[in-house]
């Protein structure tokens, strides 16, 4: 190689190196990362976040900017990631089964749910339950199916949207018990409360944000979907408990768009590793029975990818559409 050649071969090598963003110097983040949060504020996950919000701050010296954008389903994070989000790390979002079962209930899909995303870390999972208010008599889930029987298509039940896993899960349950109820969707789990604490509804199968109304009395929680019975409420049966072979958890974590440089998608997912392992977050999850899901990025893309096999068919099997 002539010395023009090798210059030349430098200079484009260096051009190379300032183009990139410094990663090993620890030039990342250099600036605020921002957070979405596809549901309404106030609920569990909210809260989960929030924590790890304020120890991101504290370890990187930079703050975490969370912004509610509930509706669409829980999607809306997801579709500003895909159109309106360069890869660079600093904007990220809560990623969850509703962005990766979305494409197959609709006939023109906007996103790929496995190749329009760079996942980062799967983190837990939501703590379901039904729940119903102690004036409606009801004591145990088999005789909220009886009224439902008696009442063909009269008696609600809340969820926090059109579907969503907990909208698919009771419908499997209501197909089981060849019941009829109407579903009301809303924006999220506080949303739910306050309807049913208003008589509006009928029943909530939603995350745990009822936690403090059961303890409360205000409410009263007939099952959990989850595979073991909550440590705050361990006189409420699981689902497999009572017969129906069915564990919903709905595992969700942290994505940001697709083409993310391997080695911030690492940073971030160390990141929030070390605040998920943070005491605070620990007792906040012993606090709301959440489960402990976490996988690191090759392993959320894997559960990812298989878990897109298993939403196509659930679809297809239940006749969902949203066109």
């Amino acid at each position: 190689m002539t010395r023009i050649a090798r210059r030349g071969a430098l200079l484009v090598a260096a051009g190379a190196a300032l183009a990139r963003p410094a990663l090993g110097q620890g030039r990342f983040p250099n600036r605020p990362v921002k957070f979405m949060i596809p549901w309404a504020p106030g609920g569990i996950l909210d809260g989960f976040i929030r924590i790890q919000a304020e120890l991101f701050q504290q370890d990187t010296g930079q703050s975490l900017v969370i912004e509610n954008r509930p509706g669409a389903r829980g999607t809306l994070a997801a579709r500003q990631l895909i159109s309106q989000t360069r890869p660079d790390g600093y904007t990220i979002a809560h990623h969850h089964l509703s962005v990766i079962r979305h494409p197959f209930l609709t006939r023109q899909p906007s996103w790929d749910p496995v190749g329009d995303f760079t996942y980062v870390m799967q983190q837990t999972g939501f703590v379901f339950g039904i729940v119903v208010r102690p004036d409606s008599g009801w004591n145990t889930l088999a005789e909220m199916w009886a009224a439902a029987r008696a009442q063909p298509g009269r008696l609600t039940y809340g969820t926090s949207g059109v579907a969503t896993t907990n909208h698919l899960a009771m419908e499997e349950l209501c197909e089981k018990e060849g019941v009829q109820m109407l579903h009301v969707p809303y924006r999220g789990a506080t949303e739910n409360i306050t309807a049913m604490l208003s008589g509006q509804l009928n029943v909530i199968a939603n995350a745990n944000s009822w936690a403090p109304n059961v303890e409360a009395g205000q409410l009263r929680l007939l099952a959990v979907w989850t595979r073991d019975r909550l440590r705050a409420f361990p006189a409420a049966p699981t689902l497999t408990e009572l017969g129906y072979e069915m564990v919903v958890t709905s595992p969700y974590g942290i994505a940001g768009p697709k083409g993310m440089d391997p080695e911030i998608t690492e940073i971030l997912h160390q990141a929030f590793r070390k605040t998920q392992n943070h005491p605070r977050v620990q007792a906040y999850m012993a606090q709301h029975d959440m489960p402990n899901e976490y996988l690191g990025p090759a392993d959320y893309t894997a559960f990812a990818r298989e878990r897109a096999v298993y939403e196509r068919r659930m679809v297809a099997r239940l006749n969902l559409s949203i066109d």
